[in-house]
């Protein structure tokens, strides 16, 4: 399953945007304690298709597509050189797909570890940890190299990348931005960097800030955001959580008074689905409507696989219908009159919105 590490620095709100997305109510003073120990927990990701497919189909069980988030505890300037609780505890989301940062620009009693409120700055710092740890990653891996007693022709060419590698890391510059050659991409099929990984930047802000769209640095950070190519995603997190507490009818009134037509823990899993080049197919019917998640480029029989392996085994064709022909029409009775359920072989790539049924014989 696709999965995001949550970081940030320590007090931010990161387990608060942790517990909003996965339904959770883990403690948000953990890790002010000191302790070391990592969330984990599933995400929905909420799609008014799937709210759409449900009410046309009226199923015993909705099932909406999901992210793994990780919240680790809260990096500080010197982590790389051991201050604060140090940045060992990042290997546990060096796994992770994404990266989501959450930053803050929220004023609370509650002191910034900073001293103040400077979100741009504070971006600036988990950056240079992550790529502090990165380099960590890699002069351990060359010095366990280098020591090895045999190194073959292989081991010599793998040292002489890493080394071009942590030169551009100590120059400050991002994994992402280093670039390789095919046969070089092969040694590195075990690596991964942290600084590689897409990232989102969620700007936590209290009420009044979200309401006024400012706070401190906003216009830089905008920038910052916008020359990385990084989304970019405001939020009030604390009163998310006085929303999630709503029943249906006042949370929609609330939302409305704020101009939103969904949460922004909502848009924060659909961002992370998006970064991470995740689309969702459905299947529906009277027991169930489901979005399934797979990468751009599936085929038609690997999305089979998705839902069980006896059906890609199995594979023979795919009926598939397009959500947005579904809405506009009404039902697939209606779409098999004007001719839009198609029949699709193994090889067919499939789309974002496709609504599949499996023809298979095993």
């Amino acid at each position: 399953m696709p999965s995001c590490g949550i970081i940030g620095l320590p007090m931010v709100g990161k387990t608060t945007v942790f517990n909003l997305l996965t339904g959770t109510r883990k403690e948000t003073s953990k890790f002010f304690s000191g302790k070391t120990e990592s969330n984990q927990g599933l995400a929905a990701v909420r799609d008014r298709r799937v709210d759409f497919l449900a009410n046309l189909y009226r199923p015993r069980k909705t099932t909406y597509a999901q992210i793994e988030f990780i919240d680790v505890p809260g990096l500080v300037r010197g982590a790389s050189e051991g201050l604060g609780i140090g940045n060992a505890f990042l290997d546990g989301i060096r796994q992770s797909d994404a990266l989501v940062h959450v930053v803050r620009a929220f004023k609370s009693d509650l002191e910034h570890v900073e001293g103040s409120i400077d979100p741009l700055r504070d971006v600036l710092t988990v950056a240079y940890e992550l790529l502090m740890a990165d380099v960590a990653f890699v002069d351990k891996r060359l010095s366990r190299l280098n020591d090895s007693k045999k190194r073959s022709a292989q081991t010599e060419e793998e040292i002489r990348l890493l080394e071009r590698i942590l030169e551009h890391l100590e120059s400050e510059q991002p994994f992402s931005t280093f670039t390789l050659l095919p046969e070089e991409e092969k040694l590195l099929l075990s690596y991964t960097f942290l600084t590689s990984k897409p990232q989102i930047l969620v700007v936590n802000l209290d009420d009044e800030q979200f309401v006024d769209a400012l706070y401190p640095r906003r216009e830089e950070l905008q920038l910052y955001a916008r020359e990385r190519g990084l989304p970019r995603l405001e939020m009030s997190a604390n009163t998310e959580m006085e929303v999630s507490e709503l029943d249906g009818a006042e949370r929609d009134e609330f939302l409305a008074e704020l101009k939103l037509d969904a949460p922004g823990i909502d848009r924060v899993a659909r961002a992370s689905y998006q970064v991470l080049g995740l689309i969702s197919f459905f299947t529906v019917g009277e027991d169930e409507v489901r979005a399934w998640t797979v990468r751009q480029g599936t085929t038609a029989k690997q999305a089979a696989g998705k839902i069980h392996s006896d059906l890609e085994r199995g594979f023979i064709r795919a009926e598939a219908m397009r959500y947005h022909d579904l809405e506009t029409y009404g039902g697939a009775a209606k779409l098999k009159e004007k001719g839009l359920v198609s029949l699709e072989g193994k090889d067919y790539v499939v789309s974002d919105g496709d609504i599949l049924s499996i023809r298979f014989n095993v």
